[in-house]
């Protein structure tokens, strides 16, 4: 299920030890979705890294998404791969991770590119940035009523990304967004209790959302 806060980790806030200390903190606080992250490592620490995660992911009953590598994902069993723009096409992963794989797509804030991945088969559609973003401060804004002109014409779960903090997400929920993207808002200092219970936030915004949704009118 493509739902709720999509975790990102940060090889600068969660070095060493931390990245499964602070992964297990965000999955306490009812996440669901890591993505794990890390463009300075080398080959073989991503792939114990990431092995790692995918355990501490499955004992909480979450799901592991490994950031622009397929064979990274294929090597650890991972539950899924996110694609950029410059990385291994749509179909391409497919074949490689099989039908069950969670496959989703950097789309920017391009319609056009959404299209292509969804005819590629991807399973989720990645737009922003929506705010900016110190993890990707280059990025191309988004504007919130592109996730709604999405969704009623590809009708894929969407997954909003950049500067997402707490005082922002109701609005991007609100537009229509199944997940959040979120980085240095959740894991931002060393406080474990403090990760959960940013997780737990997040992770009622979408509850709150949806007993709304179902509110007799």
């Amino acid at each position: 299920m493509i739902e709720g806060l999509y975790a990102i980790t940060n090889e600068d806030l969660m070095p060493g030890g931390l990245l499964l200390e602070k992964t297990e903190a965000a999955l306490l606080g009812g996440c669901r979705l890591v993505q794990y992250r890390n463009k300075m490592a080398s080959a073989e620490a991503k792939r114990i890294e990431a092995a790692k995660l995918r355990e501490l992911c499955e004992r909480h009953g979450a799901s592991l998404i490994v950031n622009d590598s397929v064979s990274l994902a294929f090597d650890v069993n991972a539950h899924g791969v996110h694609l950029g723009q410059d990385d291994e096409a749509v179909d391409r992963a497919r074949e490689i991770l099989g039908d069950k794989a969670i496959v989703g797509a950097t789309c920017h804030a391009s319609l056009s590119l959404a299209r292509r991945a969804c005819d590629l088969g991807a399973d989720y559609l990645a737009f922003g940035r929506f705010f900016p973003s110190q993890t990707k401060p280059q990025a191309p804004p988004a504007e919130l009523s592109l996730i709604a002109e999405i969704k009623a014409q590809l009708h894929l779960p969407t997954v909003a990304i950049g500067g997402i903090n707490r005082d922002n997400a109701a609005s991007l929920i609100a537009a229509g967004a199944d997940c959040l993207a979120v980085s240095h808002e959740l894991f931002r200092g060393d406080d474990l209790d403090e990760i959960r219970r940013r997780a737990a936030q997040f992770t009622s915004l979408f509850q709150t959302s949806t007993e709304s949704r179902q509110e007799p009118q």
